[in-house]
């Protein structure tokens, strides 16, 4: 990294820790996008997992109403207690999840920043934590920003792209601190059982790790039961935590809107360490985030519908293109083999969109297992993803 020239004509050397981080892909796909849409070209965009469906109604007032408030724009230094209660409810409503007590609940600006954060607050320098090959680019992330390290477990095809723990090295396992676990995953659209959390609580106790549980997507299956928490799982209360966000179950990826639920102790580990950088959530995204916990969920199972309907187009189509069917069992994202004998996931994307005017996300740049595979998001309606295969179609990309 180049050093920065101060006003002295000296240099300031930056923080080493910035070596450990790549290029961020998003912004590089976005770029080549702009000056593609600038060419004049049809773009579709199937990088980025943004929900275009609006947020709900009930939940967009509580916004809006607390915010005409002049004291709500104070520092909230806390999550309401009104807040806590509500996650505490909607576990067992939603999941069906009873025993979550507000000292089991602490509020982050969405999963992401949870993740990245965590590390900070449970682990010292030279830790080990598990992480999925692929992963969500955070999980990675939070490891390096704690100076721990990373060991890799892999989902492949071999084994429905789900955690096989008994593939571990069992001294590794004994070295980690905790294991992090993410299904519905993202990025390969697996979606977890019964069967596969218990072997996962087994595991965590024979090792004596806390598992780290990824529930974004819980809103997004298809194909079987509707998904639900790990937490719900005998056991887990006391092996795990879970990260759980409102983002794409309500459509409110900007708000920021997640929270770390689970074991006491490490939520209070957790909170403390954020209470050093944090003032708390803005009370009117608060407000709206009660709104949501306590509201129908009627619309969220229609959405869900409406994504299995985007999944069926997309899938369905790559696969009469002569394309391996995707794995596509829940989440807003399919995981797609690279067509034709392909090895290269960036050399591919780069090929897709120069040529059919689609964007992607690489494989690669999920993890080494990752390669061989892109990520595509179910971000346009049946129509515009039908639109998006017949460009595929006619740019003469096939299986």
């Amino acid at each position: 990294m180049q050093p920065l020239r101060t006003r002295k004509d000296q240099f300031m050397q930056f923080s080493s820790r910035l070596d450990r981080f790549g290029a961020e892909v998003f912004s590089a796909l976005n770029a080549r996008r702009v000056a593609l849409e600038e060419q004049g070209r049809t773009i579709y965009n199937l990088s980025v997992g943004t929900p275009d469906f609006a947020p709900y109604t009930h939940v967009v007032e509580a916004l809006t109403s607390a915010a005409a408030d002049p004291q709500m724009w104070q520092y909230s230094l806390r999550d309401l207690p009104e807040l806590k209660q509500a996650v505490c409810d909607y576990y067992a409503r939603r999941f069906g999840v009873e025993g979550i007590t507000p000292n089991m609940v602490a509020s982050c600006n969405g999963t992401q920043e949870g993740v990245g954060h965590l590390g900070l607050a449970l682990l010292n320098s030279g830790d080990t934590i598990l992480v999925p090959d692929p992963c969500y680019p955070v999980f990675e992330a939070g490891a390096k920003i704690a100076d721990a390290e990373l060991a890799y477990y892999p989902l492949d095809a071999e084994h429905g792209f789900l955690p096989h723990v008994a593939g571990i090295d069992p001294a590794v396992a004994d070295r980690a601190k905790y294991m992090i676990v993410s299904l519905p995953a993202n990025p390969v659209g697996s979606v977890g059982n019964d069967a596969l959390y218990d072997e996962i609580i087994a595991f965590a106790r024979e090792h004596d790790l806390l598992i780290v549980h990824d529930n974004a997507y819980s809103d997004i299956v298809f194909d079987g039961p509707a998904g639900g928490s790990f937490l719900a799982h005998p056991g887990a209360l006391e092996v795990g935590v879970e990260f759980f966000s409102l983002s794409k179950s309500f459509n409110v990826t900007g708000a920021r809107i997640g929270f770390l639920v689970g074991r006491a102790d490490v939520v209070a580990a957790f909170t403390k360490l954020r209470s050093q950088i944090d003032f708390g959530m803005f009370m009117p995204i608060q407000k709206a985030a009660i709104a949501a916990l306590e509201g129908p969920l009627d619309q969220v199972e229609e959405q869900r519908l409406k994504y299995q309907e985007r999944r069926d187009a997309l899938c369905d189509g790559l696969e009469r293109l002569g394309w391996q069917r995707p794995n596509a069992h829940g989440s807003m994202f399919v995981w797609v083999k690279l067509p034709g004998g392909r090895t290269d996931s960036m050399a591919f994307c780069e090929e897709l969109m120069e040529r059919a005017g689609v964007i992607v996300t690489p494989g690669a740049s999920f993890g080494p297992h990752g390669e061989g595979y892109v990520r595509m998001a179910l971000v346009l309606p049946p129509a515009g993803l039908a639109e998006a295969v017949a460009a595929i179609e006619k740019a003469g990309i096939f299986g």
